[in-house]
């Protein structure tokens, strides 16, 4: 496999990151340098194990992971995204909140956005490809795009706070969905 094959695997298998990130974004009242790296990193490090795994789990476990992966992303993402559509028309007061990271919250987002880099590492372990090359190119690439998505959703969520979580919500749920109906075979 050619290095621009693994790159456009790469940008593939962030996208959905990005999207989270974009929403995590929205939801830092004060840009913190030190808390966007450690989102951008938890997501890169996920979608770099992942490969690494799937590809140690080989070809004989292949329909076990392709059986579920869909609806564990589903729940995580449409659970999380359920939550933050909630608190966007909660009245409760939650702006103090917005700058402290939610570990657990954090690493669910990161395994949820990281189970279609799993199945990307299953196809990997069938073709001419160095998994540590795939998987450092995968990870690099969604911390840079997180990072990103990071930076722009904060901007965005300084004047469109409410409208921007609920958007950050939906987006998660429509993820979700995707992944369920891509795996369902209807998209």
């Amino acid at each position: 496999m050619n290095p621009v094959s693994v790159l456009l695997i790469a940008f593939g298998v962030s996208a959905d990151a990005f999207a989270v990130a974009l929403g995590k974004g929205l939801h830092m009242r004060r840009f913190r340098l030190g808390t966007a790296f450690v989102i951008a990193a938890t997501f890169g490090a996920f979608q770099a194990a992942m490969p690494i795994a799937g590809w140690a789990l080989g070809k004989g476990f292949e329909k076990y992971v392709a059986g579920i992966d869909h609806w564990v992303a589903f729940g995580l993402l449409v659970a999380i995204g359920g939550r933050m559509v909630w608190e966007a028309y909660s009245d409760q007061d939650r702006m103090a909140d917005y700058d402290r990271l939610d570990v657990p919250e954090l690493l669910l987002l990161a395994v949820a956005t990281s189970i279609d880099a799993l199945a990307v590492g299953i196809s990997l372990a069938f073709l001419s490809v160095s998994i540590l090359a795939a998987a450092a190119v995968i990870g690099i690439t969604t911390f840079a795009l997180s990072f990103v998505g990071i930076l722009i959703g904060h901007r965005a969520g300084i004047r469109y706070r409410k409208p921007a979580e609920i958007a950050g919500g939906v987006i998660l749920i429509l993820i979700g969905v995707r992944v369920l109906l891509v795996h369902l075979g209807y998209w």
